[in-house]
C-alpha cells in the first residue's frame, strides 16, 4: 500500500463558494502528516469529508488503498480512529467509564481501557468525573476514545486548540510516539506551524481551499533557504566592502542579512569583513520557520 490517504480533486462548494477545491492529499504509512494552514482554509472540511461526516462535491477518497463508497465506507472506517473538533462525553461520568460506553460500541476488548489509558497518561485520573478535568484531561480523554480498536489510522483535528504551553507539550508527545510504538498514521491539523514543526513527519499546506504545498518536513525546510546575520560595529565599511565584492545583502537595523552560504563561505566572508576594519562582532545562520515559510508561499501572514 502506497499511501494510507489519497485524494484526488476533492472539493466541498458551500452555494457558490468553494471551501475545498481540488485537493489532492497523499499520506504514507507510518508517518505523522501535518495538515496545515489559518482558520478557515478548508482543514475541518477535508477530514469530514474523509471520514464521511461531509459529503463531497466532487472527487474521489481512498483509504488504505481502496476506494471509498457508501458500501466499503462502514468497514474502511472501522480502522480508523479520529478526534474532529471538541471530544464529546458524560459529565457526570469518570473518565473510565466513558471509556466503557465507547468500547462497547466500537466492539472491542474491555482490556484496551487500561491501555489507552495507559497512552494518554490518564490511569491516575479513570476515576475522576470528566467534568472535574481540566481541558487537557479532556483532549487526553477524547484522544483514547480515538485510539480504542487499535486503529490504523488517526485524524486528529486541532487537538492543542485552548490548551496551555504544557498541555501542548504532552499533547504533541504522545502524537509524535504513536507511530513508532504503535504502528498508527497520524493525519493532525492544526494553524500551530511551531507546534507542527516539533511533531511531524510529512507536511501538507492548504490556503483558501486549495494545496500549495504537499511533501516532508524535511525537503519544506531545504527549499527554504536561510539567512546569514552579521554584526558590524563599523556597518559603513562593511556595506562597502560587500559593494565591492558585489555580495548579495539587505540591511537590518545594526544588522546585515547575507544568503544562506557553507561554513567554508562564512568564514571567508567575515575574514574579507575584519580584514578591511569592518569589525565584526556578532554571526549567525537564521534559518526560516514554518511561519515564514508559510508567508513566502501565500504572500500573507497566517493566523496563530
Amino acid at each position: 500500500m502506497k499511501y494510507m490517504i489519497e485524494t484526488n480533486g476533492l472539493c466541498k462548494k458551500y452555494g457558490d463558494k468553494y471551501s475545498v477545491k481540488k485537493c489532492s492529499l497523499k499520506i504514507r504509512p507510518g508517518c505523522v502528516y501535518g495538515f496545515l494552514g489559518p482558520n478557515g482554509a478548508g482543514k475541518s472540511t477535508t477530514m469530514k469529508m474523509i471520514l464521511g461526516l461531509v459529503q463531497p462535491t466532487a472527487g474521489e477518497i481512498r483509504i488504505f488503498g481502496e476506494e471509498v463508497t457508501e458500501r466499503n465506507r462502514i468497514e474502511i472506517l472501522r480502522d480508523t480512529g479520529s478526534l474532529i473538533e471538541s471530544p464529546s462525553y458524560y459529565g457526570h461520568l469518570t473518565g473510565r467509564e466513558n471509556l466503557e460506553i465507547i468500547r462497547t460500541l466500537k466492539g472491542v476488548s474491555r482490556k484496551e481501557i487500561d491501555e489507552v489509558l495507559q497512552i494518554v497518561r490518564l490511569e491516575g485520573q479513570q476515576k475522576k468525573k470528566v467534568r472535574e478535568y481540566s481541558l487537557g484531561m479532556k483532549q487526553r480523554l477524547g484522544l483514547a476514545a480515538a485510539l480504542l480498536g487499535r486503529p490504523k489510522l488517526l485524524l486528529l483535528d486541532e487537538p492543542t486548540n485552548g490548551l496551555d504551553p504544557a498541555g501542548i507539550q504532552e499533547m504533541r508527545d504522545l502524537i509524535s510516539d504513536l507511530p513508532e510504538h504503535y504502528g498508527m498514521t497520524v493525519m493532525v491539523s492544526s494553524h500551530l506551524l511551531s507546534e507542527m514543526d516539533q511533531m511531524v513527519t510529512d507536511v501538507g499546506i492548504i490556503d483558501k481551499g486549495k494545496m500549495i504545498y504537499q511533501g516532508s518536513l524535511e525537503k519544506l525546510h531545504e527549499q527554504a533557504k536561510g539567512s546569514l546575520k552579521v554584526h558590524a560595529l563599523n556597518q559603513g565599511t562593511a556595506v562597502r566592502i560587500l559593494d565591492e565584492h558585489r555580495e548579495k545583502y539587505r540591511i537590518d537595523g545594526a544588522d546585515l542579512l547575507l544568503p544562506e552560504r557553507s561554513e567554508r563561505e562564512v568564514a571567508d566572508v567575515v575574514t574579507m569583513l575584519a580584514a578591511e576594519g569592518a569589525q565584526i562582532t556578532h554571526v549567525e545562520m537564521q534559518q526560516k520557520s514554518l511561519e515564514d515559510i508559510f508567508l513566502a508561499l501565500t504572500g500573507r501572514q497566517v493566523s496563530l
